[in-house]
């Protein structure tokens, strides 16, 4: 139970903060592309059992592997917004991965 409230507190609180520390003028734009990234978790539909309480999503999922990890951060030397996107979706595997080290 802990430890489902500390992953989602994650997944939304390092956004917020992130976006409201450094995007002060667009906060709500750049927190939105950034909580827009959790669509990622759809590659969890293509699992048997979608849900397993026990399960590392870190290299698991397809959109969570090694190559998409990398992927994710080449998105950061990018323009706006794809730079967003990056760091949103690196943020989501950083949530994941320390969700994995609490199991």
């Amino acid at each position: 139970m802990i430890q489902t409230i500390l992953h989602y507190s994650l997944h939304f609180g390092i956004p917020f903060f992130l976006a409201y520390i450094f995007y002060k003028n667009s906060w709500q734009k750049v927190f939105l592309i950034l909580i827009s990234t959790m669509l990622v978790d759809l590659d969890h539909l293509f699992a048997d059992p979608i849900f397993q309480a026990d399960r590392c999503s870190i290299n698991f999922h397809p959109l969570h592997t090694y190559y998409a990890i990398f992927f994710y951060a080449v998105l950061l030397f990018f323009k706006k917004p794809y730079n967003i996107i990056g760091m949103g979706l690196l943020i989501h595997m950083l949530v994941d991965f320390i969700d994995c080290q609490l199991m």
